[in-house]
């Protein structure tokens, strides 16, 4: 199971990290494969010389538990979410209920926006509904790359970036989900962009350049 965190720093100095991974409180669900070496955000961020306080902004793709292990850790970063998904896991669904300790811990300072956002100077927060209400994606335009989205699971196999795309067990709505999808894909073309980054695809990932390898 690839689940990613991804960690921009921005000209001026500051950290954005996006999603923090599986919680060590919550079992896997059964028959999941797993690195018994996997490490948590947390280790990843001390081989960097990073401690969580370091963080100024952490951007919640989404509360499922796969997403947000270690929210609690970043209680000095501002979270920003989309308001749909704050608002929808925090009347009870009971989707997001297994790691809500994590994610809705009291010391953490949420953001809420609508839509599509620059949330930085070359970083935008895409809507994607569909996977669930309120999932947003990342588009990074870097210096040297170019523009590379994480598509994070509004796509989370490459083979699954097609406008007419079936929706997966865990989607929240088929209808939100394609018209998620060929937003992307039309953005994707629009802005050129040179690399999309898709959820879960191990095979995609054993091509990725991974900490502390980086992307310019």
């Amino acid at each position: 199971m690839v689940l990613g965190c991804y960690l921009v720093e921005t000209g001026d100095g500051k950290h954005v990290l996006i999603d923090t991974g599986y919680p060590a409180d919550v079992p896997l669900p059964p028959g999941t494969a797993v690195d018994e070496h996997a490490k948590t955000v947390i280790d990843r961020l001390d081989e960097l010389g990073l401690h969580p306080d370091d963080v100024d902004v952490l951007i919640c793709t989404h509360f499922d538990v796969d997403h947000v292990g270690y929210h609690d850790a970043f209680s000095k970063a501002e979270l920003v979410v989309q308001r749909e998904q704050y608002e929808v896991a925090r009347a009870g669904h009971p989707r997001f209920a297994s790691a809500r300790s994590h994610w809705d811990h009291p010391s953490l300072r949420y953001r809420l926006i609508d839509g599509d956002t620059e949330l930085l100077p070359g970083l935008s927060l895409i809507e994607t509904s569909g996977h669930v209400p309120g999932h947003q994606s990342v588009l990074v335009r870097l210096p040297r790359t170019g523009r590379v989205l994480l598509a994070i699971d509004a796509v989370m196999l490459e083979r699954l970036f097609t406008p007419d795309r079936p929706a997966q067990q865990m989607d929240d709505n088929e209808e939100r989900l394609r018209a998620s999808t060929r937003k992307l894909l039309d953005l994707v073309e629009r802005e050129r962009v040179a690399l999309v980054v898709f959820g879960h695809d191990g095979q995609q990932w054993q091509t990725l350049k991974r900490a502390p390898d980086y992307y310019d």
